[in-house]
């Protein structure tokens, strides 16, 4: 087994540290060229996505009380539930058949 030099035990070698600083720079540079936003700019796209987000989570949130219903009827039997299923399954099937054809 060969011997280390023990003068170069835990640092970096002259290479790898001229890496290291090339790369620190690079990173210096691009972060330099990066438009960053006003606080007003910043104050408007935070509104924006808590907007969205809220949205977004109340029409999810609906979605999943409606389907619950929808099963909850199923579960029990109601006639009319059941035939909003099927309608419901048949108009998916169109819907991806036709778009599907679209694409093709």
């Amino acid at each position: 087994m060969a011997k280390k030099d023990k003068t170069s035990k835990g640092k970096p070698s002259p290479r790898k540290q001229g890496r290291l600083i090339g790369y620190l720079r690079d990173t210096r540079a691009e972060l330099r060229k990066v438009h960053w936003p006003t606080r007003q700019e910043a104050l408007n796209l935070t509104r924006i996505v808590l907007a969205v987000t809220m949205a977004m989570a109340i029409v999810l949130g609906l979605l999943d009380w409606l389907f619950a219903q929808e099963l909850r009827l199923l579960i029990e039997g109601n006639q009319l539930a059941i035939a909003a299923a099927v309608v419901a399954a048949i108009a998916v099937v169109v819907v991806v058949a036709v778009t599907s054809r679209q694409k093709a």
